[in-house]
């Protein structure tokens, strides 16, 4: 399974197809039996749609099957009558599991889907139309508050000066403290490039609002920013990354920084993941071994555990399950393939962590964990997603429904509540609870995740009142309001 990524184009079913079913219908007998059929060619893919003329009920057939295969808990799925539902997509809806955590949150709180169109480019290109600025809301409800986490190099918010901690209090006019939400949404999130929309902006240190006008582009997330090194004197310098998103980009992007901090000669390791909602997991088992080093050849890094259908084979790619491993090679989606990955080789590593931590970031921590890399956390507790899927195009519309969980080489891979800084039990990792600090720029050493992690590093304990930070629109938990498919593993 590693380094397939069925995101690319079409998934093909024919293994499934030739398989055949028997005379009980399977979801394959419905597959692009579609109520308006595509034509032509699959740009992505370079193959003809295959879809062919159908209905309505059998997109949702397909649907009501499919779940019944493959999802990982089919057999807690309450039925409901398809005929109650307008639309294919109003179905999928109800057709998960209704479970809670030990938390009381959503079991399944991943299940949802997009145009295939979309997300093709999406996952192709890592491209949005935006304005590059990543939108952090501390307040959901109002009087709501938000501000901005960071921004992509060479994009309009770039280029407006719009960077960390800056607060965003107007939209189009529209208070964002109580305004309209569809005004807003429309402003902040704009559907398309070419889009012009007027901010009110406080700048992070400043009192003062200023108004920014900006034109939505097609915006290229660049994955591992802030690369440098940190000295702090007699216990040797100190690495710094900051690690947004788990693209296919991402792979080149972590080579040249592990290089760059091997050639600085580092003592140890920050990784800040707090802003990063997972993607592919085979960059996460290249990044697991870039750190770990030979403690990670050839183990586990994860393994795919389906549902009790498929105890050892892969019902998706037809194949005998294969665990993930440390890839010591690049697999090749944005850096040569084969070349030899550069490793650290430490024995442990300090992460920057918040809900916003999500899928493949927590498969970093659950993998190193495995083969006993210590890994410490500062920050507020990851999202608990130890769950994946893949992909599932039908009739123009990507279905994306939890399919495995991923366990490590010690076979754990429960944390569906996440994992907590200076918790405790199985998912509890040493280190400190520390709010997100938008008072100081990301990498600065005062700013308060990163600051504890320095302090912890030197002295073994966490810094007094590290929740209370100096700027005082930070909150504990911040909700990170990035693109739902940033915050899931795939393969």
């Amino acid at each position: 399974m590693a380094g397939m990524i069925p995101t690319r184009g079409l998934l093909v079913l024919a293994a499934l197809l030739a398989a055949g079913c028997g005379s009980k219908k399977s979801w394959s007998d419905y597959y692009a039996h579609c109520a308006s059929p595509r034509t032509g060619v699959d740009p992505f893919s370079g193959r003809a749609y295959p879809d062919k003329q159908g209905s309505v009920d059998d997109e949702k057939n397909f649907l009501k099957l499919w779940i019944n295969d493959l999802y990982l808990w089919y057999n807690e799925v309450p039925e409901s009558n398809p005929g109650d539902y307008k639309t294919p997509v109003a179905y999928f809806s109800v057709l998960k599991t209704p479970a809670k955590t030990p938390s009381g949150q959503a079991k399944d709180r991943f299940h949802f889907w997009y145009d295939t169109s979309y997300w093709e480019n999406l996952a192709e290109s890592g491209v949005e139309a935006g304005y590059g600025m990543q939108l952090v809301l501390l307040s959901r409800s109002p009087p709501r508050s938000a501000v901005i986490a960071y921004n992509e190099p060479d994009s309009p918010a770039a280029h407006a000066g719009i960077d960390r901690g800056a607060a965003i209090t107007t939209v189009d006019g529209v208070a964002v403290v109580d305004g309209s939400a569809d005004a807003l949404n429309a402003g902040l999130f704009p559907a398309n490039a070419g889009e012009s929309h007027t901010f009110g902006v406080i700048d992070r240190g400043s009192t003062t609002e200023r108004t920014v006008t900006m034109t939505s582009a097609n915006v290229v997330n660049v994955p591992v920013q802030h690369v440098q090194t940190i000295d702090t004197g007699a216990s040797g310098k100190v690495g710094y990354m900051l690690f947004n998103d788990h693209l296919s980009q991402a792979e080149k992007g972590l080579i040249d920084a592990v290089n760059q901090l091997k050639s600085a000669g580092i003592a140890d390791l920050v990784i800040d993941m707090r802003y990063n909602g997972g993607g592919l997991v085979d960059v996460a088992a290249e990044l697991g071994y870039m750190v770990a080093g030979a403690a990670g050849t050839g183990k586990t890094f994860e393994k795919t555990v389906f549902n009790d259908k498929y105890p050892n084979t892969d019902p998706v790619i037809r194949q005998p399950i294969v665990p993930v491993a440390f890839l010591t090679n690049a697999v090749g989606f944005s850096a040569t393939a084969n070349t030899p990955l550069p490793t650290l080789a430490l024995p442990r590593v300090y992460l920057l962590t918040s809900p916003g931590t999500c899928s493949a970031s927590e498969s970093v921590i659950n993998g190193l964990r495995g083969v006993d890399v210590t890994v410490y956390a500062f920050g507020t507790t990851t999202c608990g997603k130890p769950y994946g899927f893949y992909p599932q195009d039908n009739c123009g519309t990507t279905y994306f429904s939890i399919e495995f969980k991923g366990i490590n080489q010690k076979g754990f891979g429960d944390y569906p509540d996440g994992f907590t800084p200076g918790g405790t039990g199985d998912t509890g990792l040493p280190g400190c609870p520390v709010a997100d600090d938008f008072g100081h720029a990301l990498g600065d050493p005062a700013e308060a995740q990163l600051a504890a992690a320095l302090a912890f590093r030197s002295g073994g304990t966490c810094p007094t009142g590290t929740f209370r930070t100096a700027d005082t629109r930070a909150a504990p938990e911040g909700v990170v309001l990035k693109n739902v498919w940033r915050q899931n593993r795939w393969y």
